[in-house]
């Protein structure tokens, strides 16, 4: 079967987030967990999606599961914008494309220009007293400490700055006993006229990842969070890891739309 690498949320090869994407013929069922999961293991990013066709007239066009190289999580952004990004660049499906997940029905948007828009769940934010030894796995002392909810199952930390944001140099090891995924630093913009609004960085050691380059589902929390401090519903957010991307966020009451573009850079089969 057909296997591609996808750079998401980003216009250009080898930035933003890279997953990969296999597109299964079975209408039925998902292969084994075990071969998925090993899979994704070979592919060692931090996403790999698989997706197959559900049959017409339900509420959802495709069944799509994601997993790291290490497990399969319950929601991921930039591999579900990947998938809707090879799905309409193979011409396996047309117009928005409604996927069936453990976090419900996600929808993806094409526009025009190429780009897509996600619609996903908000993250429930509620604020939690600073867990002992995060400052100093962090490596910085948190302005204010929020739960993320179930599905997200990150911590999400605001910092004193954007220099702190780009600065932090965690104790990987050290974060992973305090939430289940992981971590989320945000600061605020130090200048919008650069084009974002805020800028985050996000460590998921419990997941496999120590840092994730372009993190979707994080903007679910980030979206609501920067919104009603800068008192807009429209957003971009810079998540600044060494491959760097952007997510413009739109805040929608229970529900985040997320935009970007994606570039497929490989392309090949798969043998095993």
């Amino acid at each position: 079967m057909r296997i591609r690498i996808v750079d998401a949320f980003t216009d250009r090869p080898f930035a933003g987030n890279p997953a990969g994407v296999l597109l299964l013929n079975d209408a039925d069922a998902f292969p084994d967990d075990t071969w998925l999961q090993n899979v994704a293991l070979e592919v060692n990013h931090a996403e790999t999606a698989f997706a197959h066709p559900l049959p017409q007239g339900g509420e959802a066009d495709w069944a799509l599961r994601w997993f790291t190289p290490a497990t399969e999580v319950a929601m991921c952004g930039h591999a579900t914008l990947a998938t809707a990004h090879v799905l309409h660049t193979t011409g396996a499906h047309r117009g928005p494309v409604r996927f069936a997940t453990r976090s419900g029905v996600l929808t993806a948007t094409p526009a025009e220009d190429g780009s897509f828009t996600l619609d996903f769940p908000t993250a429930p934010l509620t604020p939690v007293a600073l867990p002992d030894g995060l400052a100093e796995a962090l490596g910085t002392e948190p302005r204010a400490v929020f739960d993320t909810g179930p599905a997200i199952g990150d911590l999400l930390l605001e910092v004193t700055d954007e220099k702190t944001v780009h600065g932090l140099a965690p104790d990987i090891r050290a974060l992973a006993a305090h939430s289940r995924r992981g971590v989320i630093a945000t600061a605020r913009a130090e200048d919008p006229a650069r084009g974002y609004d805020y800028v985050s960085r996000c460590f998921f050691p419990n997941v496999g990842i120590d840092e994730d380059p372009v993190t979707g589902s994080a903007h679910t929390a980030l979206a609501p969070y920067w919104s009603e401090r800068l008192g807009r519903p429209d957003l971009t957010g810079l998540q600044a890891s060494s491959r760097s991307g952007r997510v413009r966020t739109r805040l929608r009451g229970d529900r985040t739309l997320l935009g970007g573009r994606a570039v497929t850079v490989i392309d090949g089969e798969l043998l095993a």
